[in-house]
């Protein structure tokens, strides 16, 4: 394959500011074959005008309510070759279609895609921490952030939807994304990809800047993808995995372990000042004072862990305040996380997925 033909779909709402940093991105790559950019996006949205400012093809998305839809009109709508995906809120590095188009002469490559990452100098100091976070080793929260593989070219199960291509033939063969998703529908896709025997893998080197949400809209964020990620697990039970389901425990054992603690303290159980004596023969322990003393326990060794596995990461942001600090995120992450998951479950027992919970509905 020499020189295929590109297509890169950017699905945009009310984001018009950043898209325009996106297009002009990939208006200055380095790949010498034939580029079209398109952006998929409502009718009356800002982003078709920073389309014309930048002679970039605007899709109109037909009322599509989902990601998914939007995509699938813009697939059809297009006929290049190859097909790429990415967000309206990235930074554009100027060899990333060169390098993921290069893949493809391997027949066995049906979609390439790789890890993404906060740019450091874009970003806030909690954007850096939640990148931190997000590139945790134990503590992903169901993300497939900062995924970076051990040789050039490793196979996985997903790509990232911020950084993904796929070969048109591919695409067509499983009818494009799945109709009405309201989310994780790039991983319903590469998991009925695979299904029919084709492989997906991941260049390490291959890396997309991606501006992380601040802390107050990415609560939503990550509850969405507990959602979403439950959804498709009833739509297709291959994608279970124990991993998301532990997390929807999070909530509930977060909410056991202060109501036993503030039953301990009402209790007795402080036992002050000698709290942290715990030999049996200066204060019995009994239930009060295992009450108060399970919290803080907790505490430690979930920070513990939550400093390890962000330490261990892949995070360009990595520094020891960020580090130090991504244990709150982290909490934050598997708390909303949970909820979406449960929020799941309950839509599931009533047989309504409903809509998508994230910032940013279509």
């Amino acid at each position: 394959m020499s020189d295929p033909s590109v297509t890169v779909i950017v699905p945009s709402v009310r984001n018009h500011e950043e898209l325009d940093i996106v297009l002009k991105g990939l208006k200055n790559q380095s790949y010498e074959g034939q580029i079209e950019t398109v952006v998929v996006g409502p009718t009356n949205d800002p982003g078709k005008d920073i389309c014309l400012e930048n002679n970039i093809r605007f899709i109109d998305d037909e009322g599509s309510r989902t990601r998914a839809d939007a995509c699938n009109i813009a697939i059809a709508s297009t006929n290049s070759e190859l097909v790429f995906f990415t967000d309206d809120d990235v930074i554009v590095p100027k060899n990333w279609v060169e390098k993921l188009v290069s893949w493809f002469e391997n027949d066995e490559v049906s979609g390439v895609g790789g890890p993404n990452f906060a740019p450091v100098d874009e970003s806030t100091m909690w954007q850096q921490v939640i990148d931190v976070a997000f590139c945790s080793t134990i503590f992903t929260a169901g993300t497939n952030y900062g995924k970076v593989g051990k040789k050039d070219l490793d196979e996985v199960n997903q790509l990232p939807g911020v950084n993904c291509a796929y070969r048109r033939s591919v695409l067509e063969e499983v009818n494009g994304f799945d109709e009405g998703a309201i989310g994780a529908e790039d991983v319903m896709l590469d998991h009925r990809i695979r299904m029919t025997g084709k492989k997906l893998w991941t260049d390490r080197t291959a890396i997309m800047w991606h501006r992380r949400r601040d802390l107050s809209r990415v609560k939503k964020q990550i509850r969405n993808y507990g959602l979403v990620r439950t959804l498709a697990s009833h739509e297709y039970p291959e994608l279970r995995a124990p991993t998301h389901t532990a997390v929807a425990f999070f909530p509930p054992i977060v909410i056991a372990a202060f109501g036993f603690f503030f039953w301990g303290l009402a209790n007795g159980g402080l036992a002050w000042p000698d709290f942290w004596d715990i030999r049996l023969s200066t204060v019995p322990m009994g239930l009060p004072r295992l009450g108060v003393h399970t919290l803080p326990t907790l505490i430690l060794l979930y920070n513990l862990l939550a400093w390890y596995g962000s330490w261990k990461g892949n995070s360009p942001s990595k520094t020891k305040k960020t580090i130090f600090l991504s244990s709150i995120a982290t909490y934050t992450l598997h708390w909303n996380y949970g909820m979406g998951v449960l929020t799941g479950w309950i839509r599931i027992l009533r047989g309504k997925s409903g809509l998508q919970i994230d910032d940013r509905s279509r």
